[in-house]
This record gives structure tokens, C-alpha cells and sequence, in this order.
């Protein structure tokens, strides 16, 4: 099973696997049932969850139901622990929406919820990034998961989110780090083949591979930028239920009031 989701992953179009590969997993989850293991987002359990990646698949990352992998599980239990996001009226711009939480954000009575991307089927907007399409100072929150490793100029990404965000609104924007002693974030623009691009980031869509000066490039685009630690404050029992990432960083950006 690995090593077939990491030959599809990396051989079929995403708008293809956004559009279709839920039907396919609703029928593999059946052999997935269990009690071990349980996804925060959809409240399923199974016995364990599917592998998911490329080299090679990571086991135990995919919820078989809504498709939430790691991250997008402790960005869940982070937005229900750490913000008022379920509670306050918010109008909230979601960039490259994830299908986990399409539908259940736009079920949420109190948000305002505007997904967008240049691509996504999944998107009720069109947008490019770099330039997004909205007044300044429009939104409270923000959402842009694993989206700037892809884009030509990530700094004016980070720029444009900070200008539609109101003065003291957040944003979760979340990249991976592939190499993780790596202190300053590599890009070379020389690097344009998918094969080379594969080769030297990691991925073929990628154009850079991020560093430890992550959140400083987040704070040249204008946002206050607090890293936090939350999945390190969770019980490793609590880890291993909802099959979380065991050291990731959240960065929750906000606009200076």
C-alpha cells in the first residue's frame, strides 16, 4: 500500500486526486477499522491510519474518511485549544483549501468563509497568490498550508496575506522543511525541470526548500509571528491517538494593530 499511494501521489495530477481519490478511499477504509487510532477532524477511529507521501509513503498519516493527514489534525485540535476560531464571528480566507475541512468550515455558523486558489477544484475562488483579489484589511483569519514552497515569490505571498488581513488579525501559514539543520531557506531559479526540481527540493512543484529563517521571512512580510510549540505540550498518548506530527511548529502570524 505504500508504495502504491507514493506512485500515485507522485504520478497523478492533484486536481485529479482532489476531485476523485475520497471515493477510492471509501472503500479501503473498511479494511482500516479499528480503535487505535482516532482522527479529531471527522471523529473516526480505525485501527490504524492509511500510509501517505512520497519517499517513501509515511505510515500512519491519512485519515481514510476526510483525508486529514498530521498537520491537518493538529491544526484542528490547535484551532480548538488556542483560538476563538469556533466561537467568534470571523471572516476567513482559506488558501488551497484542504477537502478535510472544506465542508466543516462552511458549516460553521459564526465564520465568513471564502476558500480560493489558482487551481483547486475544490476553491469557490480563483486566485493567484500573489496577487490576491480582495480590499485591504478584509479578513480576521487566515489559513495557507504547505502552498509558498510552490510559488515564485513566497515573501510576496506572505506580503499579500498580511495586507487583506485586519490590524490584529492571524494566520496559520504552515511550509515543510525537508532538511531541518538547514539555517538559511535554499531556492535557485536556475532550477526549473521537474526532474531537477524533484532532485534538488524534494518535489517537482517545489521551488525552494525552507530553513530555520522561516518565521523571519514571515516577519519582513509584515507579520508578528509567534512559533508555537503545541504539539510538545500534548501527552504522547494523546500523539499517538490522533496520529500526530511529534515536532512540528505552528506559525501563528498576526497583523500589528
Amino acid at each position: 500500500m505504500k508504495y502504491l499511494i507514493s506512485w500515485i501521489i507522485k504520478n497523478i495530477p492533484r486536481t485529479v486526486l482532489q476531485r476523485f481519490s475520497h471515493f477510492f478511499l471509501r472503500i479501503i477504509q473498511v479494511f482500516y477499522l479499528g480503535k487505535n487510532v482516532e482522527c479529531p477532524v471527522c471523529v473516526r477511529e480505525y485501527r490504524k491510519m492509511l500510509p501517505y507521501g512520497r519517499n517513501p509513503a509515511r505510515d500512519n498519516a491519512l485519515c481514510p474518511n476526510c483525508l486529514s493527514l498530521e498537520r491537518h489534525r493538529l491544526i484542528w485540535l490547535y484551532l480548538k485549544d488556542k483560538t476563538s476560531f469556533f466561537r467568534d464571528e470571523i471572516k476567513f480566507l482559506h488558501i488551497a483549501p484542504e477537502l478535510c475541512f472544506i465542508h466543516r468550515f462552511e458549516n460553521l455558523p459564526n465564520l465568513d468563509y471564502i476558500s480560493a486558489d489558482i487551481e483547486s477544484p475544490l476553491a469557490k475562488v480563483k486566485m493567484d497568490i500573489h496577487k490576491i483579489p480582495f480590499d485591504d484589511n478584509t479578513f480576521d483569519g487566515a489559513m495557507c498550508n504547505h502552498v509558498l514552497e510552490h510559488v515564485e515569490d513566497d515573501v510576496l505571498a506572505m506580503k499579500e496575506i498580511c495586507r487583506v488581513m485586519k490590524p490584529g488579525g492571524w494566520a496559520i501559514l504552515q511550509v515543510p522543511f525537508m532538511g531541518k539543520n538547514l539555517i538559511k531557506t535554499y531556492e535557485d531559479p536556475a532550477v526549473i525541470s521537474q526532474k531537477e526540481r524533484e532532485k534538488v527540493f524534494g518535489q517537482r512543484d517545489h521551488v525552494r526548500i525552507y530553513g530555520q529563517d522561516y518565521a523571519d521571512r514571515l516577519r519582513s512580510a509584515g507579520f508578528e509571528v509567534n512559533e508555537d510549540s503545541y504539539v510538545m505540550e500534548l501527552s504522547e498518548k494523546m500523539i499517538k491517538r490522533y496520529a500526530l506530527p511529534s515536532d512540528e511548529i505552528i506559525y501563528f502570524c498576526i497583523k500589528p494593530a
